[in-house]
């Protein structure tokens, strides 16, 4: 059974950093591109971040250089690193993983599997 668990959101004030962290089994970790997005309740799925079987990795543009993207493949566990954080990043951020992965952000529109996401608010 494949499950995606993300774990490490909560509550800061703008300009402070969160880790995520997403703890992936039941499924060959390292053949899938993995990404995190976010989404909140209403609006459209943002892809937020992505990093290719190879390691290339992928942002978009509102968080490029204050967001990182990171794996492990000995823990099958992907990571998020969030600093300088504002208040329009506040939104359920859900870990991702897909076979197909197109280059830059483009798995996002093909995903196989997705966590249950973890609730990131920012005040400002």
């Amino acid at each position: 059974q494949v499950q995606l668990v993300e774990s490490g959101g909560g509550s800061v004030q703008a300009g402070g950093s969160l880790r995520l962290s997403c703890a992936a089994s039941g499924y060959t970790y390292s053949s899938y591109c993995m990404g995190w997005f976010r989404q909140n309740s209403g609006q459209k799925r943002e892809g937020v971040a992505a990093i290719d079987t190879d390691g290339t990795t992928s942002y978009a543009d509102s968080v490029k250089g204050r967001f990182t993207i990171s794996k492990d493949n000995a823990k099958n566990t992907l990571y998020l690193q969030m600093n300088s954080l504002k208040p329009e990043d506040t939104a359920m951020y859900y870990c991702a993983a897909a076979a197909v992965c197109g280059g830059g952000l483009s798995l996002f529109y093909d995903l196989d599997y997705w966590g249950q996401g973890t609730q990131v608010t920012v005040s400002s």
